[in-house]
């Protein structure tokens, strides 16, 4: 859900492109209930962008499948991109200005300089 749009010269700010230099895999727990709420909620083709960007789109298929909610290895495969891949160092940029949003230690920092907000 992070966006640039706050900066000048941005109208919308998203979708966020994702560079990673470490990232981190954990195995956790699956909870076919918790990832068929979450599904609604995403922006599908971001997420398969991401997990492309990352490396991790092989397993995923690249629209939505349909009856997602009883098909388990799906959810199993959208598990593993949302909850066990972490961004340890990287950054996050901006769709329209390229600028780039540093991710330490796992934390992006969208932080913006004076300069560069809108009024």
């Amino acid at each position: 859900m992070l966006t640039s749009k706050c900066m000048k010269g941005v109208t919308q700010g998203y979708p966020l492109g994702i560079q990673a230099r470490e990232v981190k895999v954990t195995e956790s727990e699956f909870n076919i209930d918790f990832v068929s709420r979450v599904i609604p909620k995403l922006d599908y083709d971001t997420l398969w962008t991401a997990a492309d960007g990352l490396g991790y789109s092989t397993d995923l298929p690249k629209t939505l499948v349909e009856n997602y909610e009883s098909n388990e290895d799906f959810l199993k495969k959208i598990h593993h991109v949302l909850l066990e891949i972490e961004v340890l160092e990287g950054d996050l940029i901006c769709p329209e200005t390229g600028r780039k949003f540093p991710i330490t230690s796992g934390i992006p920092n969208m932080l913006l300089n004076e300069d560069e907000v809108k009024y």
